[in-house]
């Protein structure tokens, strides 16, 4: 007989550190909601939650921008049970109900078909995660769920562009919300504007019952894990580095790139008409960095005290007036 895990005792009193990352991360997930309309009035989310330090921090951040957001909507977290060897099954259940979070476990046993498939001591990942992404878009059209929430932060979504880019030749990312490949759900990264160390700090900080990621015996994505090693160490030497290079993927000029199917450089003519953002061949180039965003938003942070509902005051998740649809 499984005993139920006791539910959370009472916690300390957080320090101004730790008030500044629940605030940071409240703000910059709500940002990335508002900035892409990721959740509207009335939906359903599934949150797909694994067991690690991301899906945890997703589920319970949402859960706060739930109780201060002036719309409606639900929250149903999912996990699939792949049975794995050793995966401790009672550990997400049993913190779901003592945090009185609706659930779904989907038992499911894709370990054996992809054993089965792979060879010995090739990558497992990519099979694996196909078998996954298909069975939680099923499960999200059982559970009538409008908007399908990953845990994919901006680490993720840069190591993602790296990875397109040098071993790929794309220039392709990760986007924050997207149409799955079905072409019948909407995918959403809340976490998007989130960085890694962050959810850390946050993971410890919640004490989330973690579950191992390595359960499944197979090999790490070795390539991905060189790109994040690059990333540190740019941040290390050169500050703001990945900070500027998350920005230019929202920051797209497609007439000084390469792709016709964006621009359609056959056609082009002059105009007669000056144009700030025409070619600068002959100038030399002098590149001044916007100020942070974060950092001026942390520095706001300083009042201990602050209502944390204030610092969401950028999250325009806005109840529709009476009669007219959400954008």
């Amino acid at each position: 007989m499984t005993t139920a895990a006791p539910p959370p005792g009472p916690r300390r009193h957080p320090s101004v550190n730790e008030n500044k990352l629940v605030k940071r991360l409240l703000r910059e997930t709500g940002k990335a909601i508002a900035d892409y309309q990721m959740i509207e009035d009335g939906d359903r989310v599934m949150v797909c939650l694994s067991g690690g330090k991301d899906s945890y921090g997703l589920l319970d951040i949402l859960l706060t921008l739930r109780e201060r957001a002036p719309i409606r909507f639900d929250l149903i977290a999912v996990n699939l049970d792949q049975k794995q060897p050793g995966f401790p099954e009672q550990v997400l259940p049993d913190y779901l109900r003592a945090r009185g979070v609706p659930f779904h476990i989907e038992n499911q046993d894709t370990y054996s078909i992809v054993k089965r498939l792979i060879p010995e001591g090739k990558t497992t990942c990519s099979l694996c995660s196909r078998l996954r992404r298909g069975i939680l878009y099923r499960v999200a059209r059982e559970l009538g769920a409008t908007k399908i929430a990953l845990g994919h932060h901006r680490n993720d979504i840069l190591a993602t562009f790296f990875l397109n880019l040098f071993y790929g030749g794309r220039l392709k990312a990760m986007p924050p919300k997207l149409v799955s490949d079905d072409g019948e759900h909407i995918v959403i990264r809340p976490l998007a504007y989130v960085q890694e160390k962050d959810l850390i700090a946050y993971a410890k900080l919640r004490d989330f019952p973690i579950i191992p990621c390595n359960l499944c015996g197979s090999q790490e994505n070795l390539k991905r894990k060189e790109v994040g090693r690059m990333l540190e160490e740019w941040d290390r030497h050169f500050g703001q580095r990945s900070a500027n290079i998350f920005r230019a993927l929202s920051q797209v000029a497609p007439s000084h790139l390469m792709d016709r199917q964006l621009m359609d450089f056959a056609a082009l003519k002059p105009t007669g008409v000056p144009d700030a953002e025409g070619d600068h061949a002959f100038d030399a180039e002098d590149f001044h960095a916007p100020a942070f965003a974060e950092d001026d938003a942390d520095e706001a942070d300083d009042t201990d005290n602050a209502e944390p509902a204030e610092a969401l005051r950028v999250v325009s998740l806005r109840r529709p007036a009476p009669g007219v649809r959400p954008a």
